[in-house]
């Protein structure tokens, strides 16, 4: 359950695919591909993707990967 679940849902962010393309700095096709491969939750309105802002972080941070030095 991630804590967009646990939130109230006036209170959730929903942010577009375009925008959560420039946050992660990525393409959105890679933000489309994300969704579609179900590894970030978004809802369907119409045609377009909306993505809980909380689930982008949440991705970003599960997706950290840390450089070990020697």
């Amino acid at each position: 359950m991630t804590a967009a679940d646990q939130r109230p849902l006036n209170e959730v962010v929903f942010l577009t695919v375009a925008e959560v393309a420039t946050v992660m700095r990525v393409s959105k096709m890679t933000v489309y591909r994300l969704v579609h491969s179900g590894h970030l939750p978004a809802i369907r309105v119409g045609r377009s993707f909306r993505v809980p802002e909380q689930a982008v972080h949440e991705y970003l941070r599960d997706s950290y990967v840390g450089v070990e030095t020697a």
